[in-house]
């Protein structure tokens, strides 16, 4: 039976998705926790075989968490389970070292199989992702127009998430435990990458780029089987 610790900041997620997991003979889940400092202290506790990790974990990157696992002595396969678009995010993820990635509005139809498909060594992503990943491999370059949010590294990617839900730099930095000035250089940065002239064309490139790539939360269900 393979051992899962959950990361995920909401209370009924976690309940649901450990139930949801708990009626498989195969899984158990050894442990829960809400952000990054909980789940290092489960990892260390009850050496799990998998886990499973959301990436917006209040005011952390759960990507880091995914980072941290897989450059540890005792690396384990990690399923990305997220609200985020994965068109934007599931390749981040892949690259930070998960092992598969799901929306969560596909949670409970496909986290099971993917948790197999992860702990036999195989990447889990979706036929639609599967596809997006495979056209990139064959992208010319010289044909490529304007950058995409996709030159941006995870961080400043945050950072311009944040900026497209309507917060101020002194909410973002107090959100990601930043320094005020830290957010404006990734603000800067950020422009200069994208090609933005000013602090209102990133506002409304941000808030644009948000309302296209963000799956609302509420759609969200877990269910048992």
């Amino acid at each position: 039976m393979s051992k899962i610790l959950i990361v995920d900041d909401h209370p009924i997620f976690r309940m649901g998705m450990a139930e949801l997991l708990n009626q498989e003979k195969d899984f158990s889940v050894c442990a829960v926790a809400e952000d990054i400092g909980e789940a290092r202290k489960a990892l260390c506790e009850h050496e799990p075989d998998m886990a499973i990790i959301d990436i917006t974990l209040a005011k952390e990157n759960g990507l880091d968490l995914v980072k941290e696992i897989t450059a540890s002595d005792r690396p384990i396969p990690v399923l990305v389970l997220s609200m985020h678009d994965e068109s934007v995010w599931a390749e981040r993820a892949i690259r930070a070292g998960a092992k598969g990635y799901i929306m969560k509005k596909e949670a409970s139809e496909s986290v099971i199989s993917a948790l197999r498909n992860i702990s036999s060594g195989r990447i889990h992503v979706s036929a639609n992702m599967m596809a997006i990943l495979l056209d990139k491999l064959h992208v010319n370059p010289a044909t490529q127009g304007a950058p995409t949010e996709e030159v941006l590294t995870d961080r400043e990617l945050e950072v311009f998430r944040l900026i497209g839900t309507g917060l101020s730099t002194r909410e973002i930095a107090e959100r990601m435990n930043l320094g005020v000035k830290t957010i404006g250089t990734y603000r800067d940065r950020i422009k200069q990458k994208l090609f933005i002239k000013n602090a209102a064309e990133l506002t409304r490139r941000a808030v644009l780029w948000t309302e296209k790539s963000h799956t609302i939360q509420s759609d969200t269900k877990i269910v048992g089987k």
